[in-house]
């Protein structure tokens, strides 16, 4: 098991900023392994989280709402949501009543991708975790919050 002071060689003046610091470096290595994993799918992990935002929605969704519903809240979104469009796995979808809004829907091509990643992407993060351990943790980042 890893030991936070032995891995980053520091001491810490109270257990709080040692869980703080853990949080911090935790955080890190989980996004540096996400990245890892989804380079070889072509995509980032907030290109993923947007394709499951609307699988999961069964329907087209306005920016805005995959904004809200994303993980990590993204100031440029749209640059992602390019992106996706350039790779055929969104698509545009202008409203013949208003012209200003545009919703957002899945294509065949972003279903194939997901599909493509079948194995979830969190699950080597977590293997060391039990289903008690990885709630009482859940439990502690939200009370944290």
């Amino acid at each position: 098991m890893g030991d936070i002071s032995k891995d980053i060689n520091s001491k810490f003046d109270n257990n709080k900023v040692k869980a703080l610091i853990n949080i911090i470096y935790t955080a890190n290595w989980i996004n540096s392994n996400q990245i890892e994993f989804f380079k070889s799918y072509g995509i980032s992990p907030q290109q993923y989280n947007v394709l499951r935002i609307l699988r999961g929605a069964k329907e087209p969704l306005n920016v805005q709402v995959i904004k809200n519903r994303m993980i990590e809240r993204s100031p440029n979104a749209t640059r992602l949501m390019d992106k996706l469009c350039a790779k055929k796995y969104i698509e545009r979808l202008p409203s013949k009543q208003d012209r200003r809004v545009v919703k957002i829907a899945i294509t065949k091509e972003g279903d194939l991708i997901l599909k493509a990643i079948q194995d979830n992407p969190n699950n080597f993060l977590i293997k060391n975790l039990t289903e008690e351990e990885a709630e009482q943790l859940s439990n502690l980042l939200d009370k944290m919050r």
